[in-house]
């Protein structure tokens, strides 16, 4: 099996993850991105210590501990008035109950870091300027085509290229997602651009309110406050990270939240302003057809309202290499794959969806720790990557 000639496509942190895992199980891998040049856009990301756990068992640990944030504490504040509703502790907390700590760290300075790992062990790994086109495949291999006229033949594809994925596409068919009535600005405030004085506390918290809701941590040793803020709204659909805003728009739709919030709003640098209409997909039956599976966003979207996107395609990315290095064959390989995560990312994209209601249903002043059903509280913590049965 050490021989067989793994493809990826996409080269965004589940693809580089997938990449680095299975290149730490002696694998040979070759990633196409459609991009030509690497640079993950969007802002900050949280990696729980089931996403630490399967990074660690790649080697990124001693990295993680000296780029990534660690917050001391956690919170679920009132809209309207600031105050604490829920308090957490964070800090040495995680690891001491699930081994592995807690996380928060910007998506560019953890793609980064993915990649610069693959590069080490293979400088010719990552193939830039690749967009899919399309695939066949027989019993034998999996023929690939780009939109750059190139081609390459496989033993196994893993679509791992995203939301929007083309992959998905070709192998169930192409279905167009829903509009969940919400949309999401987010942003990077630079700390020095707030007043002087202004303090965040506590480092990371969630934010619950009528209709609308928030969440923003500090990231890169605090120097930076990230920052996503949804609102149901209609009227614009637009699916992309890439679509700048106008600060006072977002400042007009948080009119009535707490001046706690809008300082740190009203302080966002005009270009690092975006905003994006939420999507949402239902689950796929099934990820795998022959020899081409699918990976992280590509095969269980979720919404942002439990923030275990980035951490789900993180633990597909481990499991997958170890499936490969378990199994006899390629077949076998993709069977233990999907049947090891398939449940738990299905679970996670349900209640990813039921978070969206518990955060924005206007219950808010009688919000209680009896009512956080976030992903710690629903034992999703309590899974590790490295050495869950495959």
């Amino acid at each position: 099996m050490r021989d067989v000639k793994i493809v990826l496509i996409g080269a965004g942190i589940g693809g580089l993850t997938a990449a680095l895992a299975l290149q730490s199980r002696g694998f040979k891998v070759a990633v196409y991105e459609q991009a030509p040049k690497l640079a993950e856009v969007g802002a900050g990301l949280t990696l729980s210590p089931n996403a630490t756990h399967a990074l660690e068992s790649i080697g990124l640990g001693p990295r993680l501990a000296r780029e990534a944030s660690r917050p001391p504490r956690q919170a679920v504040l009132h809209y309207r008035t600031g105050q604490i509703l829920v308090d957490q502790e964070r800090g040495d907390l995680p690891k001491k109950q699930y081994g592995a700590d807690y996380y928060q760290i910007h998506r560019a300075d953890l793609h980064t870091m993915l990649a610069e790992a693959v590069a080490a062990n293979d400088p010719s790994a990552i193939h830039l300027g690749h967009a899919f086109a399309g695939l066949s495949q027989n019993d034998n291999a999996v023929d690939v085509t780009f939109s750059n006229g190139a081609a390459v033949t496989a033993d196994v594809v893993i679509g791992c290229d995203g939301i929007k994925s083309a992959v998905r596409d070709v192998l169930w068919g192409k279905v167009a997602p829903r509009f969940t009535g919400n949309i999401a600005w987010r942003g990077l405030v630079p700390i020095d651009r707030l007043p002087k004085g202004f303090k965040i506390e506590p480092a990371s918290a969630a934010a619950v309110g009528v209709k609308h809701s928030m969440a923003r941590y500090l990231i890169r040793d605090g120097t930076v406050l990230n920052y996503v803020a949804f609102a149901e709204k209609a009227g614009w659909e637009v699916e992309s990270w890439a679509v700048r805003s106008e600060v006072s728009e977002l400042l007009a739709e948080f009119h009535d939240w707490h001046e706690s919030f809008r300082t740190f709003l009203a302080a966002t640098p005009p270009e690092l302003c975006f905003k994006w209409a939420i999507h949402d997909r239902d689950p796929l039956p099934q990820w795998t057809k022959n020899r081409v599976t699918l990976l992280g966003d590509a095969a269980h979207p979720m919404l942002p309202f439990l923030g275990m996107g980035a951490a789900s395609g993180i633990e597909d990315a481990v499991v997958l290499a170890r499936a490969f290095q378990a199994a006899q064959t390629i077949r076998e390989a993709l069977s233990r794959y999907e049947d090891a995560r398939r449940e738990r990312a299905t679970f996670i994209q349900m209640a990813s969806r039921e978070a969206q209601t518990r955060l924005q249903g206007g219950k808010v002043d009688a919000y209680s720790k009896k009512e956080h059903k976030n992903e710690e509280f629903l034992g999703l913590f309590n899974y590790n990557p490295a050495t869950v049965a495959v």
